[in-house]
C-alpha cells in the first residue's frame, strides 16, 4: 500500500533500523561507501540480542567447502546463491575483524572448530572472536548485559565494544529509544523512508537511497509464536526488544516470509520471580558431532522426563543448545496437551554438586546479575525442589511413583551398561541417579533467537511473494536468517557481518531518489 509522502523531520541516504551487530556493520559500511547514515534503535540501550552472544563468529578456510556444508544443513530451504554468498563472506570475516580492531587496538582470537553436523565440509569451519580490548571493563561499560561466560564476560560483549568504537570513530548519527513503526513507499512502490516515535511524538525520516532492516526476530512476540510454532509456551532467553517489528513492516510492503518455524533453542528453566521476563538456559556444554565420540570429561548429571515420568530425549545432543527443544514439541492427542511442556529435570545429590546448571543471559537495563559460583548456586537453589526419597520426588512432580521409579532404575541400568540404545546419549556423559536427596525442576522450551522473517536474495534485497526485489529495502542479521532446517553455532553472527556489510554497501550504491525538504527548512 502506498503511503502519501509526508513532510520529513529527518533525512539520510541510508537509514539502518536496529543497533546490534548487523545494524552496526551495515551502518559502518554504508558510511565508508560514501553515504550519509542514520542508525536507529528502539531500545534505550544498544546491542540488541547480539551483545548477549558468545561472540564466536563462524568462518571458513575454503568457501566452496563451506557452501557444501551450508547446502546440506538447509535441506533446500534456502537458495544456493544466498548460501554461497554467506560462505564466501565467512572466508573474509577475519580480515574484516582486523580492520575493525584498528579503531581501538583490540586483539583477535582465531581457531579451527568443526561444524555441528557430519556433513561434507565440516572441517573447514572455525571461529573468530575478540580476545581483548585494551582498558575495557565490560561491567562498567555494559552493566545491563549478562552473558553466559562468567570469566571476563563473553566475547560477545567485547565484539560489540569494537563495533561501537567504530560507530563513534565515524561520528555516525544514532537515535536510541526511537521505535520505528512503518515503512513509507512512493507511488512506484519503492521505499522512501519510515515513520518512528521519538520523545513521544511521531516523526518521518526520509531514506534517500535505502532502508536496511536489521532489527532482529520475534523472540519477544508471543502472539507471532502462537501462530507460527506448534509448541507452546516457549520462553524468551535474553532480550525484550525483538518483537517482530521488521517482519511486520516488511510484510506491509509486500515481503515474502521464510523459516518462520525455526528457532535456536534449548530446554531451560523459568525464573522463580514471576515478573522476570526471561527463561534461563542450562549450563552451556561443549558441542560434539554425531558419529564421533563426545568429550570424555563432560558429565551431564540429569535426565529429562515427560509429565508421566518417562524419558524421551538424549539430554546431551550433539548441539544441545540448538536442537533439544524439538522433542518437546509433540502434541498428545489422547490428553489434548503437550505432555513434554513442561518436562522435568531430575538428578541426585552428587549430580547437583557437579556444577551450577543455570545460565542467566539478558540485555535489559532493569536487571543486573553478578556472575559467580555463589550467585549461580543461589539462583539454582530457588529453582530446584529437594526431595528426600523417590516417593517425595514422585509427589513433587505429580507422577506415579512406580513409573518414575522404573524410569530411574532403567536409567541406572543404562549407565552400568554404558549404552543408551533408545536415545543415543554419549556414554561418557552418563551418571547414575541413585543417591538421595533427589532434585527436580520443570524445564520448558527456551528460544535463544528466531530465524524467520522476510526473504532476501544474495544481495540482501528483500523479496516479495513473486521473488522480485522490493526497491530500496534490505534486511540483515537475524531478521529473515538463512537457516531454515538446522542451525550452526555462530552462524547467525556470521550473517550479521556478511549480511550487514552486503546490505550497507549495496544500499549506499543506489542513486538517491531526491533531496527531500525537511520540516522547518523553509
Amino acid at each position: 500500500m502506498t503511503t502519501p509522502e509526508p513532510v520529513w523531520d529527518e533525512a539520510a541516504d541510508v537509514v539502518v533500523v536496529g543497533y546490534g551487530y548487523a545494524g552496526a556493520v551495515a551502518a559502518i559500511e554504508a558510511h565508508d561507501a560514501g553515504a550519509d547514515v542514520l542508525l536507529i534503535e528502539k531500545m534505550p540501550d544498544p546491542g540488541g540480542i547480539s551483545i548477549t552472544s558468545g561472540g564466536n563468529v563462524r568462518i571458513v578456510e575454503d568457501a566452496e567447502e563451506g557452501f557444501r556444508h551450508l547446502q546440506a544443513m538447509n535441506a533446500g530451504t534456502t537458495p544456493d546463491a544466498v548460501l554461497r554468498a554467506l560462505a564466501v563472506g565467512m572466508q573474509a570475516i577475519p580480515d574484516y575483524f582486523a580492520k575493525l580492531c584498528n579503531a581501538c587496538g583490540a586483539t583477535i582470537d582465531r581457531r579451527q572448530a568443526d561444524g555441528n553436523y557430519p556433513f561434507p565440509g565440516t572441517k573447514t569451519f572455525g571461529y573468530v572472536s575478540i580476545a581483548q580490548v585494551p582498558e575495557f571493563d565490560a561491567e562498567r561499560s555494559y552493566p545491563f548485559v549478562s552473558s553466559y561466560v562468567p570469566i571476563h564476560r563473553a566475547a560477545g560483549v567485547r565484539l560489540f565494544k569494537v563495533l561501537e568504537d567504530n560507530i563513534r570513530a565515524r561520528a555516525l548519527r544514532v537515535m536510541l529509544a526511537t521505535p520505528v513503526r512503518r515503512l513509507i513507499t512512493r507511488d512506484s512502490g519503492e521505499i522512501c523512508g519510515l515513520t518512528a516515535d521519538r520523545d513521544g511524538r511521531p516523526i518521518a525520516i526520509a531514506a534517500r537511497r535505502a532502508v536496511v532492516l536489521a532489527c532482529g526476530g520475534f523472540e519477544a512476540n508471543s502472539e507471532m509464536q502462537r501462530q507460527f510454532w506448534q509448541e507452546k509456551p516457549v520462553l524468551n532467553a535474553a532480550y525484550m526488544g525483538n518483537t517482530g517489528d521488521g517482519i511486520v513492516m516488511a510484510q506491509a510492503v509486500g515481503a515474502a516470509l521464510w523459516h518462520m518455524w525455526h528457532y535456536h533453542g534449548v530446554y531451560g528453566f523459568r525464573h522463580p520471580d514471576p515478573d522476570y521476563p526471561f527463561g534461563l538456559r542450562p549450563k552451556r556444554l561443549p558441542d560434539w558431532i554425531a558419529g564421533e565420540d563426545a568429550r570424555a570429561d563432560v558429565k551431564v548429571p540429569w535426565i529429562i522426563v515427560d509429565r508421566h515420568g518417562r524419558r524421551y530425549m538424549n539430554e546431551y545432543q550433539p548441539y544441545t543448545q540448538d536442537t533439544s527443544w524439538r522433542g518437546m514439541a509433540l502434541f498428545d492427542a489422547a490428553s489434548m496437551s503437550y505432555l513434554r511442556i513442561p518436562s522435568w529435570l531430575i538428578m541426585d545429590e552428587p549430580g547437583r554438586g557437579a556444577y551450577p546448571i543455570v545460565s542467566p543471559t539478558f540485555n535489559d537495563r532493569r536487571f543486573k546479575f553478578a556472575w559467580s559460583e555463589s550467585t549461580l548456586r543461589e539462583l539454582e537453589s530457588r529453582i530446584l525442589k529437594k526431595c528426600g526419597s523417590l516417593r517425595e520426588l514422585a509427589a513433587a512432580t505429580h507422577m506415579r511413583e512406580q513409573v518414575l521409579a522404573t524410569t530411574i532404575a532403567g536409567w541406572n541400568a543404562i549407565c552400568e551398561r554404558g549404552e543408551d540404545p533408545m536415545h543415543g546419549r554419549p556414554p561418557t556423559s552418563m551418571l547414575k541417579i541413585a543417591t538421595p536427596p533427589f532434585y527436580c525442576a520443570q524445564v520448558w522450551p527456551v528460544c535463544s533467537n528466531t530465524h524467520g522473517g522476510p526473504v532476501h536474495d544474495a544481495e540482501q534485497r528483500v523479496l516479495n511473494a513473486f521473488g522480485e526485489p522490493i526497491r530500496r529495502l534490505f534486511a540483515a542479521g537475524e531478521l529473515g536468517g538463512v537457516f531454515g532446517h538446522l542451525y550452526m553455532s555462530g552462524g547467525n553472527l556470521a550473517e550479521c557481518f556478511v549480511g550487514g556489510w552486503t546490505a550497507g554497501r549495496n544500499a549506499a550504491a543506489l542513486a538517491p531518489w531526491a533531496a527531500p525538504a525537511l520540516k522547518g527548512s523553509g
